[in-house]
């Protein structure tokens, strides 16, 4: 069982999960197709961020960016390695999920990249719903990047 609380982003811990996610899609992504908010992109007016905590170790974080007419986006998803699979990642994301429909949304958004390093957040997305579909905001669509949507109303 994890505890999903909102998090202010001073603790190191989950800054260092923040860096390992960043580290990652840079790694993992094409050069110009990260578009992972750093730290202050993730302090940033609309932004809330959760992480999960098993004990005194957080274990996932995830954000919630409120966009535009009702809709808004998940962000920085990331899962420490010490819990992959263990559902820190699917906590974070029922939380994201309840927020945005508790704030109104009636659209749930995310871009995520292709490849196996994407597969499991991809299998975790679609696993709740989340359907492939068109670049929104100012996505544009290209090779690497995928697009998922989820209706919440």
């Amino acid at each position: 069982m994890f505890e999903v609380r909102e998090d202010d982003l001073s603790g190191e811990q989950t800054r260092a999960l923040l860096a390992l996610h960043l580290a990652g899609m840079h790694a993992s992504s094409p050069p110009g197709c990260v578009f992972a908010l750093d730290l202050s992109g993730l302090q940033s007016p609309g932004v809330t961020v959760w992480a999960a905590w098993r004990k005194e170790r957080v274990a996932s974080v995830g954000a919630l960016k409120i966009a535009a007419e009702g809709t808004a986006e998940v962000k920085s998803m990331r899962t420490h390695p010490d819990f992959v699979r263990m559902g820190a990642g699917s906590a974070i994301l029922e939380t994201i999920i309840a927020t945005a429909k508790a704030r109104g949304m009636r659209r749930l958004s995310l871009e995520t990249g292709s490849g196996p390093a994407f597969e499991p957040a991809l299998h975790l997305y679609r696993r709740r719903g989340f359907m492939n579909g068109a670049a929104f905001g100012s996505y544009t669509e290209s090779a690497f990047n995928q697009f998922l949507h989820l209706e919440l109303s």
